[in-house]
């Protein structure tokens, strides 16, 4: 049972006292993949205004607001309970903001979560300053455009606070590392103890709930890089020795993905809409390192093994031929692929690309940094240090392995587009249907305009969506997503009209066309995260793991149950462009924090040419470094050890906290 979402004392002026009408009443609503329901035309045609407002704030501030427009609020009544059981519903947390209007009910909501940053103060200046004199004035899209400047007005001036540091034991950490990997030449690697890792000191039942929260958000980053690490080496293990010799780690690492996703699921739970009670959180939180320490004993109860079964020492000048060949492979096929990508930017737009945009670039580097590594392996071999000679080639590995991840990105989000452009064309003809059948309905069925008001905004959309089609650059999945928008909305005025044969086909070509969205996203988020690890925080990986865990639902759900699995995949779909736009931001603030590639320029023993401190400038951002030093040349995060992105830094959890809201409204 979800606990009641209580509001603050609301603003109320009235303002007009207005003649009673017929008009439309809505219950609660969901949200599918845009953060704007309009089920009576309010926008009129300012639909891509509005959107425009809501993702600039997205991108300058990382809130989201989002809007609801209908006629009246019914079930409930009152518009501060109608807008908190619409914010149950959606799961909206404490940087969420939601906006609800009854054009004909002549009242408002501006709802804000308990634990947002805004002020009793900024919300009263939002309400009463911004939203309720466009609102007076029927400026309908105005007033949501307002509440968005009015967020990021709010929100000017105020700190992350905090990262500066961390930045600053990041960049020591990964000095001293690299002084370890070229200079310190005997360090060898102790094995792991059979059954376990070190339990955390003092137990977990003496931390506070702030420490278990960071504890926890810490364990997930680490155990995210062990795995998506262990992944890439038993890879290279199977290539070398084959899949009966990998047995044992295969089932280990499965073991250790399961434990991980249930981690993962945890947090999603402490980060979603519900209320959680302060046992509740901790218990959560201790089962998050519970889990994550499984997954790594798991893992390193077969590390000696597997160190044994490598035994690169034995062979340095085999494996380094080996991967020099591979170096060579990857390197044709960036080659092919940028000429690939050069293409998709005279077709596509830049945000439509935007993960891949620097993917050659990237590969260049890692492919660079590889070659270096090999070259430091053969001559550590041919001065008798075999051991250091394993961790470059380990180093070098895992760096070819990005390139091809990088490279393979590329490809796949290609061929994604390109099925998402012909889509729309389907989609566009569907849409049509809709607004024929829906201007065929008969007369006086529309009492309240409402459908006429839907038919209109759907053609606007058509138009709108024509238009992009024939310019030069598209976006495929955003229009896309624009479409299945329009095809919600008017679904509503159709419902009952539609056979039930009908009904069926179409949520099956609506889930058809979602599940490629959702699908092209969570790879494109996977694959950016995957090569720049050594950035990403725990927010964007949770984020993705739980669009992952919905996909999986939604494709179970597909046959027996589709609106349902529509619904399921509309929810992966935003979460998998929520988690790129995080780690995005994570890696943005990862190179400006770190001053660019010269600052680590010479350290490998060169400058920030091709084959200096720009490839470590990668092989850091890929977190190979740091798994590979800190990892005591094995490659993989250790129980308690450092791995890529294991600090606390931008992209962690934020907290849950309460979940009731606070807000303000009334009548205009």
């Amino acid at each position: 049972m979800r606990a009641r979402w209580a509001l603050g004392a609301a603003i109320a002026v009235v303002l007009i006292v207005a003649e009673p009408v017929v008009a439309w009443a809505e219950d609660p609503v969901q949200f599918g993949s845009s953060p704007i329901v309009d089920s009576v035309g309010a926008l009129d045609g300012k639909t891509g205004d509005v959107e425009q407002a809501i993702s600039k704030l997205y991108a300058d501030d990382r809130m989201q607001l989002f809007v609801v427009y209908v006629d009246t609020f019914s079930n409930p009544a009152d518009a501060g309970d109608w807008a908190n059981t619409t914010a149950e519903q959606n799961g909206l947390g404490d940087n969420d903001y939601l906006l609800v209007v009854a054009l004909e009910g002549r009242n408002y909501q501006f709802s804000v979560a308990a634990g947002s940053p805004l002020t009793d103060e900024q919300i009263t200046d939002i309400t009463v300053n911004r939203i309720e004199p466009r609102l007076v004035d029927g400026d309908w899209a105005g007033a949501t455009i307002a509440a968005a400047e009015g967020l990021h007005a709010s929100r000017s001036g105020t700190g992350g606070g905090g990262t500066g540091f961390f930045w600053f034991i990041l960049i020591a950490a990964v000095a001293i590392g690299l002084v370890v990997f070229f200079v310190v030449r005997g360090r060898r690697r102790k094995p792991a103890v059979p059954g376990g890792t070190a339990p955390v000191p003092g137990g977990i039942g003496s931390l506070s709930t702030k420490e278990l929260k960071q504890r926890a958000g810490s364990a997930l980053v680490r155990t995210d890089d062990a795995v998506k690490t262990s992944e890439e080496e038993l890879g290279f293990a199977v290539a070398s020795y084959g899949v009966e010799s990998t047995t044992a780690f295969q089932s280990a690492l499965d073991n250790a993905k399961a434990l991980l996703s249930q981690g993962f699921t945890l947090q999603q739970k402490l980060d979603d809409s519900e209320p959680d009670s302060e046992e509740q959180r901790r218990a959560w939180y201790a089962q998050i390192v519970e889990f994550c320490e499984r997954a790594n004993a798991g893992l390193d109860e077969q590390a000696v093994a597997f160190d044994e079964l490598r035994a690169l020492e034995k062979d340095i000048p085999g494996a380094v031929t080996r991967v020099r060949h591979a170096v060579s492979t990857q390197q044709a096929r960036l080659d092919a692929s940028s000429s690939a990508l050069t293409g998709f930017v005279a077709q596509y737009t830049d945000e439509s690309i935007a993960t891949i945009a620097d993917n050659p670039g990237q590969a260049r580097d890692r492919l660079g940094f590889a070659a270096t590594a090999l070259q430091s392996a053969e001559e550590a071999s041919t001065t008798g240090h075999a051991n250091q000679a394993a961790v470059a080639v380990r180093a070098a590995e895992e760096s070819v392995d990005q390139a091809k991840l990088l490279v393979d990105a590329i490809d796949r989000l290609g061929s994604d587009l390109t099925t998402a452009r012909r889509s729309l064309d389907t989609a566009i003809a569907d849409l049509r249907n809709d607004v024929a059948t829906a201007r065929a309905l008969p007369p006086g069925s529309d009492a309240s305009g409402a459908v006429a008001g839907i038919v209109a905004s759907t053609e606007q959309t058509l138009s709108e969506v024509g238009s992009r089609l024939s310019g030069d650059r598209v976006n495929p999945l955003e229009l896309m997503q624009r479409l299945e928008q329009a095809n919600s909305q008017i679904d509503g005025v159709l419902t009952g009209v539609r056979n039930a044969q009908a009904e069926v086909q179409r949520v099956a070509a609506s889930l058809q066309q979602t599940m490629l969205s959702a699908r092209s996203r969570a790879s494109a988020a996977e694959d950016f995260i995957t090569a720049r690890r050594g950035a990403v925080g725990a927010e964007a990986r949770t984020r993705l793991a739980e669009a992952g865990r919905l996909l999986i639902q939604a494709e179970s759900a597909a046959a027996a149950d589709p609106a349902q699995a529509l619904v399921l995949a509309q929810r992966a779909d935003s979460l998998a462009s929520q988690s790129i736009e995080l780690a995005r931001q994570d890696v943005g603030g990862f190179a400006e924090q770190l001053g660019g590639p010269e600052l680590l320029g010479g350290m490998f023993g060169g400058g920030s040419g091709s084959s200096g401190g720009g490839n470590v400038m990668g092989a850091i951002l890929g977190g190979i470094l740091i798994n590979s030093v800190f990892g005591d040349g094995g490659g993989r995060s250790r129980s308690g050890g450092m791995s890529g992105g294991g600090f606390s830094g931008p992209g962690s959890f934020g907290g849950s906290g309460t979940r009731s809201r606070r807000g303000g409204g009334g009548r205009f």
